[in-house]
C-alpha cells in the first residue's frame, strides 16, 4: 500500500512541477506584452511631440495685424501686374462694444460652445467626436470638424482652406498658433477678430458689413432671427446666402436658434418666436455694384471664371489670401472690351445683338483675354456667353469633325474629290442641303472646306464613321453627345473656350492644351502651386498642317475673306447656323428664313487663337440679317490686327510626311490616285467657286488686299433645314436624333 501511494505521489508531484513552468511562461509573455505596448505608445507619443515641435518651429508669424485686417486675395496679370483684389474692397470693422453680446453667445454656441474653457485654443474632445462623425458618416449641419474658433481664426489669417493643405504638418502649425493667440489675447479680443473676418457671401467679409448689407442696418439694430442667420453663414457663406439659398438659409439659423437654447443664451420661447419670422424679412434689395469701375468691367467675365476655377482647386479666393497669377493679357483685354462696347467701326445694329469672344495661346492654353457679353451695365460676376455651350457653331465644326478626321485616319488628300450633289443623311430620307440650295457637282476638299459646302462635309464625316470622329474631336476638348447624328457635323453646341482651344491644336502642329486661366497661385504661407497644362497629341502633324492650308483659303478666297489682313499668316473658318421650320412658326412672324440664329468666325495664327460668337439672346425675337452676321468677321479683324502688332508673323513649315503636288497636299506613301465619294457627277459652277486652288506649302497664308467693305454678294454658309429624329444605321457610330440642322439649342439664357 505504502509503495503504491508512494508512486502515485511522485506521479501527482510530478504533474504539478509541469504544470507550473507554463502558466508562468504565459503570465511572463503578458507582462512582456504590457511593457512593449506602454513602450511603444510612449515611443509614438515622444516622435508624436518631437514631430509637432519640427512641424511648429517653421509656423509662419502671426500678428495682430494679420488677425486683424480682412484677408483678401489678389488676382495678377501675366506680366504679374496686380489689377483685382477679393474680399477687401467691401468690410468695415466693428468694435467689441459694436457687436451684440447675442451674436457673440449665437457664434459661440453654433461654432464652438467650449471656446471660453480652452486654455490652448485646441479642443481635444471636439477633435476626437468630428474624427468620430466623420468615420461613422454621422454629422450634423452644426459641426464645424475639429478646429475650435482660435484654429479657424488663425486658419482665416494666415493658411489656406485648400482640403489638400490640411497636412499633419498644417494642423500641427495651425494649433501652435492658436496656443499663441490664446496666450497674447482674451476671448473677447479673439471673437471679436473672427466676428471680423469671416466671409459672408457677395464679396462681404466681416459680420458688422454684412449687417449693412443684408439688413441695411448695423449689428446692434438687428433682431435675434438676423443675428442667428448671420452667426450661421460662415460655415458655408454661398450655401446660407438668403438670396440664393432662402431655405437653406432658413434651416441654417433656426439651428443656430436651437443652439443658443441648448447653451441657455435663451428660452424655448424666444427661439420658437424667432423661427417663425420668414428669412427674407428685414432684407433689403441685393446691391447693385453701381460703382464698377471700366477696368472690372472689362474684366468680369474672365475675373469670374478665374474665381470658379479657384473653387474647383479647393480654395476660397475670398479668405484664403492667395496671390493668383493669371494668364490674362491686360491690354488685349481692354482692347477686346472696348472693340466690342465702344467701337464705332464695329457695325452692331443695336446694343441687343450679343457676343462671346475667347482668345487662347495655342502653344501653352493659356486663356489671353475673354469677353462674356457686351452691353452689360454693372453687373459683376454676370452671365459668360464665352464658356455656356449652349449655341450651335454652324460650320465651325467641318474642320474639326468631318475634314480633319478624314485625313488622320483616311490618309485623304486636300484635293480629295467629292461630288456636291442632291444628298440625304445616311440611315435617313432626310434631304442635306446647302447655304444656296445649289449643288455644284465634283469639288476638291480643299474648295468644299474654302467655300463651306454641306453636302461634302457630310460625306467625309460618313466615310470616317461618328464613333471615330467622336473620339478625333472629343481629343480637341469637345464631347459629342451620344445620340448625336451626322447633322453634328456642320453644328453643334460648343463655346468659344472650347472652339478656340480646339483650333489653336491646328496652330500649334496637333497638340491640344486644355485652356488655363491660372499659371499659379501662392498660398498665404508661401506655398506656391503651379498649373501649367500639359498638352497630348489629338492629330497627326500632317493633319494639323494640311487643314490649316485649306483654312488659309476661307480667308484668301473663300466665305471669311472679311478677316483679311495684309501680309499676315493665318487661318479661319465662319460658322452660321439658320432656323428650322418649326422655329420661324413658333417666332410669331418675327423671324423668317432668310435670317440666321448665329454667327462664328474662329481663326488663328501660330501665336493666337480667336474664337467669335454672334448672336441674339432671345433668337426667336430677333436674327441676324446678311449684313449682321459679318459682325463676328470684324470683331475677329479687329482683335488680330491688335494681336498681330505684338507677336511674330511666320508661316508653317510643312512636315516631312506631307508633299505638295499640283497645289495640292497629300500624305507621303499614299496613293495620288484620288477616287470620289460618289459615283455620280455634275458640272463644276464656277460662278460660285474658285476652279482650283492655288494654295500651296510654301503659299502666303494670306491675301495681300484690304479687308473688304461688305459681303452680301459672299457666300454664307449656314446649316441645313430642320431635321428630324431618326435613327441611322449607315455605320455603327451614327446612331443619333438629327435634330434641328445646326444643332443648334433656342434657349434664353438666365441671368
Amino acid at each position: 500500500m505504502s509503495d503504491k501511494n508512494t508512486g502515485n505521489s511522485r506521479v501527482a508531484r510530478h504533474k504539478k512541477t509541469n504544470q507550473k513552468p507554463t502558466a508562468k511562461k504565459k503570465k511572463s509573455l503578458f507582462w512582456r506584452i504590457i511593457k512593449w505596448g506602454i513602450l511603444a505608445v510612449v515611443v509614438l507619443i515622444l516622435a508624436g511631440i518631437g514631430l509637432f515641435a519640427y512641424y511648429a518651429k517653421d509656423a509662419p508669424k502671426l500678428t495682430q495685424s494679420d488677425l486683424e485686417s480682412v484677408v483678401s486675395s489678389t488676382l495678377y496679370t501675366s506680366d504679374n501686374k496686380a489689377f483685382k483684389k477679393l474680399g477687401l474692397a467691401n468690410s468695415t470693422r466693428a468694435s467689441s462694444e459694436q457687436i451684440p453680446t447675442t451674436l457673440k453667445d449665437a457664434v459661440v454656441s453654433i461654432e464652438d460652445r467650449r471656446f471660453y474653457k480652452e486654455k490652448f485654443g485646441v479642443d481635444p474632445i471636439r477633435i476626437a467626436s468630428a474624427a468620430v462623425s466623420n468615420v461613422t458618416g454621422k454629422s450634423s449641419l452644426g459641426l464645424q470638424g475639429g478646429s475650435t474658433l482660435t484654429q479657424q481664426l488663425v486658419k482665416l489669417s494666415v493658411f489656406s482652406t485648400k482640403a489638400s493643405d490640411q497636412t499633419f504638418k498644417r494642423k500641427a502649425q495651425e494649433a501652435w498658433l492658436a496656443a499663441q493667440v490664446e496666450r497674447q489675447y482674451s476671448k473677447d479680443q479673439i471673437l471679436t477678430f473672427y466676428i471680423n473676418k469671416v466671409y459672408m457671401n457677395n464679396g462681404v467679409n466681416g459680420m458688422g458689413t454684412a449687417a449693412d448689407y443684408y439688413y441695411g442696418k448695423t449689428l446692434k439694430e438687428l433682431s435675434l432671427p438676423q443675428l442667428a442667420l448671420l452667426a450661421g453663414m460662415p460655415q458655408s457663406p454661398a450655401g446660407y446666402d438668403p438670396y440664393l439659398h432662402p431655405e437653406a438659409a432658413k434651416t441654417r439659423r433656426d439651428l443656430v436658434l436651437d443652439a443658443l437654447v441648448r447653451n441657455n443664451k435663451i428660452t424655448t420661447a424666444e427661439a420658437t418666436a424667432a423661427k417663425a419670422v420668414p428669412i427674407a424679412t428685414g432684407l433689403v434689395a441685393q446691391k447693385d455694384a453701381a460703382n464698377t469701375s471700366t477696368d472690372d468691367k472689362a474684366t468680369d467675365a474672365y475675373v469670374k471664371e478665374v474665381i470658379t476655377d479657384l473653387k474647383k482647386k479647393g480654395y476660397n479666393p475670398y479668405t484664403d489670401g492667395l496671390k493668383v497669377y493669371t494668364n490674362i493679357d491686360m491690354d488685349a483685354q481692354k482692347k477686346l472690351y472696348t472693340t466690342v462696347n465702344d467701337d464705332s467701326s464695329i457695325p452692331f445694329p443695336d446694343d441687343k445683338l450679343q457676343t462671346a469672344v475667347t482668345i487662347t495661346n495655342p502653344n501653352n492654353g493659356k486663356i489671353v483675354a475673354m469677353i462674356g457679353g457686351r452691353k452689360t451695365g454693372n453687373v459683376q460676376l454676370g452671365y459668360n456667353r464665352a464658356v455656356q455651350a449652349g449655341r450651335s457653331n454652324g460650320s465651325s465644326m467641318k474642320p474639326l469633325m468631318d475634314y480633319a478626321p478624314a485625313i488622320e485616319y483616311l490618309n485623304y488628300s486636300t484635293g480629295y474629290k467629292l461630288v456636291d450633289e442632291p444628298y440625304t443623311y445616311p440611315g435617313t430620307s432626310v434631304q442635306l442641303h446647302n447655304f444656296d440650295n445649289q449643288y455644284v457637282g465634283t469639288i476638291t476638299a480643299r474648295n468644299a472646306l474654302a467655300n463651306s459646302r454641306n453636302v461634302p462635309a457630310i460625306k467625309l464625316l460618313a466615310d470616317v464613321g461618328m464613333t471615330k470622329a467622336s473620339q478625333f474631336v472629343e481629343g480637341l476638348g469637345i464631347t459629342i453627345p451620344s445620340d448625336a447624328g451626322f447633322s453634328y457635323g456642320i453644328g453643334g453646341n460648343v463655346s468659344t473656350l472650347q472652339e478656340s482651344a480646339a483650333y489653336g491644336a491646328f496652330a500649334n502642329g496637333g497638340t491640344y492644351y486644355k485652356p488655363t486661366y491660372v499659371s499659379k497661385v501662392v498660398t498665404a504661407d508661401g506655398i506656391t502651386h503651379n498649373y501649367d497644362s500639359e498638352g497630348t497629341q489629338a492629330m497627326k502633324s500632317s493633319t494639323a498642317y494640311m487643314i490649316t492650308d485649306m483654312l488659309k483659303d476661307v480667308i484668301s478666297k473663300g466665305s471669311g475673306t472679311l478677316a483679311q489682313i495684309s501680309g499676315l499668316y493665318q487661318a479661319a473658318k465662319t460658322g452660321t447656323t439658320n432656323y428650322s421650320d418649326e422655329e420661324v412658326t413658333n417666332s410669331a412672324g418675327a423671324i423668317n428664313s432668310d435670317l440666321a440664329k448665329d454667327s462664328w468666325f474662329a481663326g488663328y495664327t501660330k501665336d493666337y487663337s480667336v474664337t467669335v460668337w454672334t448672336g441674339y439672346d432671345e433668337p426667336l425675337k430677333n436674327g441676324l440679317t446678311m449684313s449682321e452676321r459679318n459682325v463676328a468677321a470684324y470683331i475677329y479683324r479687329s482683335m488680330m490686327v491688335y494681336l498681330a502688332q505684338n507677336s511674330t508673323n511666320s508661316n508653317w513649315t510643312m512636315p516631312s510626311n506631307v508633299i505638295a503636288k499640283n497645289g495640292e497636299l497629300y500624305i507621303k506613301g499614299t496613293t495620288t490616285a484620288e477616287s470620289s465619294s460618289s459615283s455620280s457627277s455634275s458640272s463644276f459652277s464656277e460662278s460660285i467657286l474658285s476652279s482650283s486652288s492655288t494654295s500651296s506649302s510654301t503659299s502666303s497664308s494670306s491675301s495681300e488686299s484690304s479687308v473688304a467693305e461688305t459681303s452680301s454678294s459672299e457666300p454664307v454658309e449656314t446649316s441645313s433645314s430642320s431635321v428630324p429624329e431618326t435613327t441611322s444605321s449607315a455605320n455603327p457610330g451614327s446612331t443619333s436624333s438629327e435634330s434641328n440642322a445646326g444643332g443648334d439649342i433656342s434657349t434664353t439664357p438666365s441671368q
